[in-house]
């Protein structure tokens, strides 16, 4: 709760420069009571509960679960309040600074808030985003054996007495695998025994399903352009030479993924408001205040051959 504190006096510090404007609280009713007072400050059960909301939702639950502890620390930010008003600090030009500063940023947030509130996604902008996407939804289950040749980064530890293969090899090696496979061969047990990829090959070669942009493109392309219960070619890529099998392809349906569409949407949506925003605001900057300074000249010339030191300047 340490941190909640922190993070909650922040933002109820904002929250008391909304409410420079507002008219002084009214009495207490059976609706919204006083529930706690000290030195003069009421504080009502709305007002309260009211900065309660303004922590971030990660905070909420800490702060409803330990509502005395924020209490406290909300009352220590009102007595604080008090006596800097009663000093006159509201009249600092730091604090006037600041306080329009927050007053600025919790407008602009409300205001962001309204404009998403107000955009609409219709079930034809997701089904639209979801056609034109289609392959981000789609997977593949496939299996493999890979034969990994010398030099790749998939090879076994030399061992002694063990041969390793040339390129040719593994190519070879891969295409016979591919004939037993193709003749009724059991691909589970070939790929215990064969696979230099150890950690499939103990499950029977199974990659379990994935989707575009997981596998090294060669791998991906044949795994997505096969059909299920097909063997492909023998796959080149840089760890050596793939046999694969496809199990099956899926698609995401698009009721799943349509909330995680929809915020997508929305994001972009506001996204092009507020750019459409900062575009028809046609902003000027002080391009003489904005621009970075270049470094200064090095008191040291900089034309010696490489390798050389450079030659000190004259004084």
């Amino acid at each position: 709760m340490k941190k909640a504190s922190i993070i909650c006096t922040l933002a109820l510090a904002a929250s008391v420069a909304m409410a420079q404007d507002k008219p002084a609280p009214s009495p207490a009713t059976d609706a919204d009571p006083v529930i706690i007072t000290a030195n003069g400050v009421a504080i009502h059960k709305s007002e309260f509960e009211g900065a309660l909301k303004t922590l971030p939702p990660q905070y909420q639950q800490a702060a409803m679960a330990s509502k005395k502890q924020f209490a406290e620390d909300y009352l220590r930010m009102k007595l604080l309040a008090a006596q800097g008003a009663k000093e006159g600090l509201q009249n600092d030009p730091d604090v006037v600074s600041q306080l329009d500063l927050m007053r600025a940023n919790l407008l602009a947030t409300a205001e962001l808030k309204k404009i998403e509130k107000n955009i609409t996604i219709t079930d034809a902008d997701v089904k639209a985003y979801y056609d034109a996407n289609k392959k981000d939804y789609e997977q593949v289950h496939a299996r493999h054996i890979l034969i990994a040749p010398k030099g790749s980064p998939a090879a076994p530890p030399a061992k002694e007495g063990v041969k390793e293969l040339t390129d040719a090899e593994a190519k070879a090696k891969a295409e016979e695998i591919r004939t037993k496979l193709v003749a009724g061969g059991d691909f589970a047990l070939l790929a215990k025994s064969e696979s230099a990829d150890t950690g499939s090959g103990e499950n029977g070669g199974d990659l379990g399903a994935f989707g575009h942009g997981q596998m090294v493109p060669e791998f991906e392309a044949a795994a997505f352009a096969a059909k299920p219960g097909e063997i492909t070619p023998v796959v080149k890529t840089q760890f050596g030479y793939h046999v694969i099998k496809v199990e099956s392809h899926e698609v995401t349906p698009m009721e799943q993924v349509k909330p995680a569409i929809e915020k997508t949407l929305r994001q972009k949506k506001m996204q092009e408001m507020l750019e459409g925003m900062k575009t028809s605001a046609n902003a000027k900057y002080d391009e003489a205040y904005f621009t970075v300074p270049k470094p200064p000249s090095s008191a040291i010339k900089q034309d010696a051959e490489p390798g050389q030191k450079p030659a000190k300047k004259k004084p």
